[in-house]
């Protein structure tokens, strides 16, 4: 789908508002759940001779294992360290892929998953992708390392420590979405820790990031992380490219957080357009596909 129907276009043209695909390619397509292996032999047989700019990948980095139900597409986004090792390949495979879709002109685009750790309830042991050992419960996680003083707990104001209002700003940013460990973004030093993930991503070759649940995070402190954002690798962009940076911002009206609240950070995605599409071809009412521009 193309960046002009994913992404509002709020008007900027320089830093992390431009995509970085080449002349002529501005659509990015969603590889969600593919391999690294699958996904470069993708770039050079099918996306590159096809005019396509770049490829939204799933979460590269370990996660929590859950057995029930039997791994389902969300642990991909309940992290337990950063660490390149998923499903979808190794880190060996991550690199391989990045180079070659580089090479054919198509780039890589990282959901980054840095809002939260995995739920409270992952128990403690090394059932992640990776291996790395983790204590959700002391909110234990080694392999960053994060303890316990690197979430939010103690800002959070709601009963059960999990959003329960989303009419309450405070709520929505600082307790636990669906009971994931919320990272206290506010601290340097967590700060710091994701901005090592994302410039360890830049440096292997990605051209930007999906930054998955930005609805969540205070608009100034993802920005002190982007601050701290190396520049796109020269081998493949030009001396002082920036990353491409695009939100996940839920906005379909009648709460206080907008998705302009984040115009600042880079693009935001537009949620009203799939919920208009969806009306239409379902023909609710009365709407009909001739009706779109």
């Amino acid at each position: 789908m193309g960046i002009c129907f994913l992404l509002l276009i709020v008007g900027f043209c320089g830093a992390q508002y431009n995509p970085n695909t080449l002349s002529g390619r501005t659509s990015i397509v969603h590889l969600f759940e593919w391999r690294w292996a699958d996904i470069a032999l993708e770039c050079e047989r099918y996306l590159a001779p096809n005019g396509f700019g770049g490829v939204q990948i799933s979460p590269p980095n370990e996660n929590v294992i859950i057995t029930d139900p039997w791994q389902p597409w969300w642990e991909r986004y309940q992290p337990v360290s950063y660490k390149l090792c998923t499903r979808s390949g190794n880190e060996t495979e991550f690199r391989d892929m990045v180079t070659r879709c580089n090479n054919v002109g198509v780039h890589i685009y990282v959901d980054a998953v840095i809002n939260h750790m995995c739920g409270a309830n992952a128990g403690a042991g090394n059932h992640a992708t990776c291996g790395s050992y983790f204590n959700a419960k002391t909110e234990d996680f080694p392999a960053v390392p994060y303890s316990g003083w690197d979430f939010n707990d103690g800002k959070c104001k709601s009963r059960s420590g999990d959003i329960e209002n989303y009419h309450d700003i405070s709520q929505v940013r600082d307790c636990r979405l669906v009971s994931l460990l919320d990272l206290a973004l506010e601290k340097d030093y967590v700060r710091s820790k994701v901005a090592e993930y994302m410039n360890y991503l830049i440096d292997i070759g990605v051209a930007g990031f999906r930054i998955d649940a930005a609805k969540h995070m205070w608009p100034g402190d993802l920005k002190a992380i982007l601050d701290k954002l190396k520049d796109l690798n020269t081998r493949w962009f030009s001396a002082g490219a920036k990353p491409f940076i695009y939100q996940e911002v839920i906005d379909l009206g009648g709460e206080p957080i907008k998705g302009s609240d984040y115009f600042g950070n880079g693009r935001v995605t537009e949620f009203k357009y799939g919920a208009k599409l969806g009306t239409v071809i379902r023909k609710w009412n009365g709407e009909k596909m001739a009706y779109l521009k």
